[in-house]
């Protein structure tokens, strides 16, 4: 291995990036990935519990953004409108690593066992958004509906996100997935 150098899990999500993209999700191992990042695969083990979940790497930031958000929104906000601030917050993390973003779409859309664990993770963005305007004081069936809705126009967003080819900011288009939403009445 040599000598011990910083940031391993930094160096396995960048490495486990690369071997996806040039071998598929299916021919890398725990192992492929470890050795590329130099570390050990005890180490890889460490920090992830299975090569799937590098992909998934950072929900917990996201997912306390969107409660922060949801929670701190104006007392005034509609519902859907704090279910929405919570999308924004979730956007605004995923501006900063945009590549990452386009990079691991593609890997996620190549691989059916990925697309559902992404599904999960909408689900459970779904649930998390909810619980936070329940919190708000919000009525459940209220609250279950804006917490859809806004995860519908985030998921919406994300993929006309990762393929605009302009690389316009996350957040103007999720206002346009909102109008449009709002526009169904």
């Amino acid at each position: 291995m040599g000598r011990w150098e910083p940031d391993a899990r930094g160096r396995m999500l960048g490495a486990a990036m690369e071997l996806f993209t040039e071998r598929g999700y299916e021919q890398t191992t725990a192992g492929d990935i470890a050795e590329r990042a130099g570390v050990t695969e005890r180490t890889f083990f460490r920090h992830f519990s299975d090569k799937r979940e590098v992909l998934f790497a950072g929900t917990e930031v996201m997912q306390q953004a969107v409660a922060d958000a949801i929670a701190g929104a104006a007392a005034e906000a509609t519902p859907l409108d704090a279910a929405l601030a919570g999308m924004r917050a979730f956007g605004e993390v995923l501006e900063e690593r945009r590549e990452h973003a386009v990079r691991r779409s593609r890997i996620v859309a190549a691989n059916p066992a990925l697309q559902e664990r992404e599904l999960l993770k909408l689900a459970a963005m779904t649930d998390l958004a909810a619980d936070g305007l329940r919190a708000r004081g919000v009525d459940d069936l209220v609250a279950s509906l804006a917490a859809q809705s806004a995860v519908a126009a985030f998921h919406v967003a994300f993929a006309r996100w990762l393929a605009d080819e302009a690389a316009r900011p996350f957040g103007e288009i999720l206002d346009e997935a909102d109008a449009a939403l709002r526009a169904l009445r």
